[in-house]
């Protein structure tokens, strides 16, 4: 008995320090988007709207930091700058900054420090080591922030109140040979500052055309070139202003981004949606995504590195189209890198759903969105352009028994695929009321039950039936979602509450008939015990089909704000996803995910998990009991117990089975089982890590390069195929 109790001990010490191992979060993003570069040697670092990516020059090797695997505090990156020691110094969106040694992971806040904003929109760092962080919200208002500078112990804040900075927006720096701080601002035009004295140059009292000053840079005789947003680019040599914009110049646009200047003095001038124009201070060439091998004519930033490439991060952060990435230039040839650690082509996701082949099928929203597939490894796009989607605005998804896709499109109404042929529903083509889609849910005998602003319409393949506040107890005509829960009852949720349909007879829920805050209804679950939960626009209801219970931030641990998406596990665990935000880069804060377990509430956020961005807006749980979370910043996926995604490990019959040992293990595997053959080592996300061949009947792998987590080896041995799973402590 005593040796049973002993295993037991063991084998409970040793799952809490899988447990501890495993990777719990996983994020997929779209990374076109890219707002800073920087140089290091022969390695770029590029900040995304999906985090940072760091490229080998050399071998064109990506290495991809997001929220879901380091210490990044949020994936929108905007500002990169590396100090004497080779730290990394990040600035995020809405996470403050965040120093990376290579290994571990510091991060500076509002919270936790004298940092006074925590958007950081640009760093430099001076020749004593501080750093200088240029801090300030400015999307539609400029909340303020002002400069600080970091000495690695005391911080020291600089705004409008108690120094002669004219504006808290701080969006660019430069320092120059004597030291002096160059603050470009967000209405209150360039600051300088010798560390005692404040200059402050504007539109009233100089020659800088505008009072934006998007970026900044010195060349090597003293000039200062300041990208102004609007007025083109503004030159300073400490006394005369020389003005380069679209009427005087060849500067094709002027909304100027990023500067950069060249070995040769020649002057890289980064625009809104011109392109790059190079200009050496006589001529004007200029490159865009119709004439180069620029992926986008919007250029956030530049660098040059050693070789006098020159590398340009793109995107399009106005008309939201994540059509850009990362260029380099070597005066001749283009490169394109990949910025992003997926293939999703928009990082807002309103809808995620799962086939019984356990492929993943994402909605997207707005620009080149459309829906995605993927099946753990591979990546597929359906757009305009290549399918019979007649919009790239895909809302709601439902898959029928036959494996059919339902696809809510914007205004264009509803589309069928059934993975070759795509079939669309209107209203000029068939009996849809309405082409505004909220919902679409499929009944056990086929019905497609399609919620538009104009009623509900059944569809049996045959007959369109329509349902309004015309014909029938719908208490209002835009019905923004569907459920359907085990007794066949269908269940509306509308602009005025809730409608329950059995098929013949209405009964409506709002807040006159319940006496809880009962109208919008964004999202509604049925549970195995028959409860029905219903997201509403501040908190959650459940209702058992006698009484109501209301759970909001008062009376429970629900975050505030609206419950978008709502998703039930195996266990019966509730997850609540909230937020409501629309705008990919600057999303208003949202609230994350809310987990329930009848009794516990259990939140998480951007502040404490691996979510990619607080605003949820949609849930989908696999069988392995992966929670995957559509974010308007891509797509977090969640697991306690570790997320495998793509690669499974395979029950093999006693004649094609082999053995790895030890398991786990922290340095060296032994395999034993076959002579010959194909070994890959494959990460719990599906991307290959490892490739080797079999060398007799035992062959020694190193693992020690793995970093602590699941994985899985395949061996291909002639035409079987066999999988297992690796631990690596």
């Amino acid at each position: 008995m005593k040796k049973h109790h002993i295993f037991l001990i063991l084998g409970i010490l040793f799952s809490c320090s899988l447990k501890s191992q495993v990777q719990q979060w996983l994020n997929y993003t779209n990374g076109d988007i890219v707002q800073a570069l920087m140089v290091e040697g022969n390695f770029i670092w590029a900040g995304t709207s999906g985090g940072v990516v760091k490229i080998d020059a050399v071998t064109g090797e990506t290495i991809f930091y997001n929220k879901g695997n380091s210490g990044l505090p949020d994936n929108r990156v905007i500002s990169i700058a590396i100090d004497a020691q080779g730290n990394k110094w990040f600035g995020t969106t809405y996470g403050g900054v965040a120093k990376f040694d290579g290994l571990n992971w510091i991060v500076y806040n509002t919270s936790n420090s004298c940092l006074p904003e925590n958007v950081v929109r640009s760093i430099a760092i001076d020749a004593q080591g501080n750093k200088w962080f240029g801090t300030g919200y400015f999307w539609g208002d400029n909340l303020g922030g002002g400069v600080a500078r970091f000495d690695d112990i005391t911080w020291t804040v600089y705004n409008s109140s108690n120094s002669g900075l004219p504006d808290d927006g701080v969006i660019s720096i430069a320092i120059d040979t004597l030291g002096n701080k160059w603050f470009g601002t967000w209405d209150g035009g360039v600051a300088k500052f010798d560390d005692v004295n404040w200059n402050v140059y504007n539109t009233s009292n100089s020659g800088l055309p505008n009072n934006c000053v998007q970026s900044i840079t010195i060349d090597s005789q003293g000039n200062k070139w300041f990208g102004t947003d609007g007025e083109g680019v503004a030159k300073f040599d400490d006394i005369n202003w020389t003005n380069y914009n679209t009427y005087n110049s060849g500067l094709p646009d002027n909304y100027v981004h990023s500067i950069a200047i060249d070995n040769q003095g020649n002057k890289w001038i980064g625009t809104m949606n011109g392109g790059v124009a190079k200009f050496d201070n006589v001529d004007w060439n200029v490159y865009t995504s119709s004439n180069s091998g620029l992926p986008s004519s919007w250029v956030n930033s530049i660098a040059i590195d050693s070789h006098e490439n020159k590398w340009f991060g793109t995107g399009d952060l106005w008309y939201e189209t994540f059509n850009g990435g990362i260029a380099r230039f070597d005066n001749v040839n283009w490169t394109v890198y990949n910025s992003s650690n997926s293939e999703l082509p928009d990082n807002r996701i309103p809808s995620i759903a799962t086939d019984a082949q356990g492929n993943m099928w994402f909605g997207t929203s707005y620009g080149d969105g459309g829906v995605t597939r993927f099946d753990g490894v591979d990546w597929t796009v359906y757009n305009t352009g290549n399918s019979g989607l007649p919009g790239n605005d895909v809302g709601p998804i439902a898959i029928d028994a036959q494996g059919d896709k339902w696809f809510g499109i914007g205004m264009k109404g509803v589309v069928r695929f059934d993975n070759v042929n795509w079939t669309v529903y209107n209203t000029s083509n068939s009996g849809m009321p309405a082409n505004a889609v909220g919902d679409i849910a499929i009944d056990l005998q086929g019905n497609k039950w399609i919620g538009t602003w104009s009623g509900v319409a059944k569809f049996d393949d045959v007959t369109w039936t329509v349902y309004n506040t015309s014909n029938s107890g719908l208490p209002d005509d835009w019905v923004t979602v569907i459920a359907i829960d085990d007794q066949g009852n269908k269940w509306f949720g509308t602009w005025d509450g809730v409608a329950r349909f059995d098929g013949e007879n209405w009964t409506v829920y709002n807040s006159s008939t319940t006496g809880f805050q009962l109208d919008v209804i964004y999202s509604i679950a049925a549970d195995n015990q028959g409860n029905k939960w219903f997201g509403t626009g501040n908190g959650v209801a459940r209702f058992d089909d006698v009484n109501w219970t209301f759970y909001d931030c008062s009376n429970s641990g629900i975050p505030c704000g609206r419950v978008n998406s709502i998703g039930i596990d195996a266990e019966g665990n509730k997850w609540f996803g909230t937020g409501d935000a629309y705008n990919p880069y600057y999303p208003s804060p949202g609230n994350g995910v809310a987990k329930f377990d009848g009794t516990t509430w259990t939140v998480y956020n951007g502040e404490n998990s691996g979510l990619p961005v607080n605003d949820v807006m949609s849930i989908c749980i696999d069988v392995q009991g992966n929670k995957w979370f559509g974010t308007s910043g891509g797509v977090g996926i969640f697991n306690e117990n570790g997320v495998t995604v793509g690669i499974k490990e395979e029950v093999l019959p006693a004649a094609c089975d082999f053995s790895i040992y030890p398991n786990p293990s922290i340095d060296l595997i032994t395999i034993e089982g076959f002579q010959t053959g194909t070994i890959a080592i494959f990460n719990s996300t599906g991307k290959l890590v490892k490739r080797d061949q079999l060398s007799g009947a035992t062959t020694l792998i190193d693992i020690r390069h793995l970093t602590s987590g699941i994985y899985f080896i395949k061996m291909q041995v002639e035409n079987t195929t066999m999988v297992k799973r690796l631990i690596k402590l």
